[in-house]
């Protein structure tokens, strides 16, 4: 069998003031439904922030490895290419990274009705916010034509 790896060149990746090794793009957010899928990048060997997931998510991963390490940087869990799992949202921080090359994830967010992630500092004390109106706005702001994404005219 040929393997093949996931070619993001065409992907207008976008990152979020002030969070290092992470870019994303807001594929799709459904009002109706009140959810929002985001196709995240983690840079290789490093870590992104802590923070908490605030609303169940469903979560594949396109290609690399996420890691998942615990607020005391304990590895905790490994995703590999292809992994596919469902979470509740959760009080637990945690911070999460690529393997050896940079980690290609899809991120499904439901039942969301307002705060999606909080970004923490190691006391555990809330420093941002990423919710409904934030992705809407990033996905309002930027289209997607013909599977390849591109800055809005």
């Amino acid at each position: 069998m040929t393997q093949l790896g996931f070619d993001d060149s065409k992907v207008n990746w976008y990152t979020v003031e002030g969070v290092e090794d992470v870019w994303l793009v807001v594929l799709d957010v459904d009002e109706k439904r009140r959810s929002i899928d985001v196709l995240f990048k983690f840079s290789a060997n490093a870590k992104i922030l802590l923070h908490k997931h605030k609303v169940p998510y469903r979560t594949f991963i396109i290609q690399g490895e996420l890691r998942l390490y615990d607020k005391e940087g304990k590895l905790t869990e490994i995703r590999p290419a292809g992994s596919y799992v469902s979470k509740p949202a959760s009080e637990s921080p945690h911070t999460e990274g690529g393997g050896d090359i940079d980690v290609i994830a899809l991120f499904s967010n439901r039942e969301v009705e307002d705060v999606v992630y909080e970004l923490v500092d190691e006391n555990m004390n809330i420093i941002a916010t990423l919710g409904f109106d934030d992705f809407k706005a990033l996905y309002d702001a930027y289209g997607v034509t013909g599977g390849i994404l591109t800055a809005a005219a």
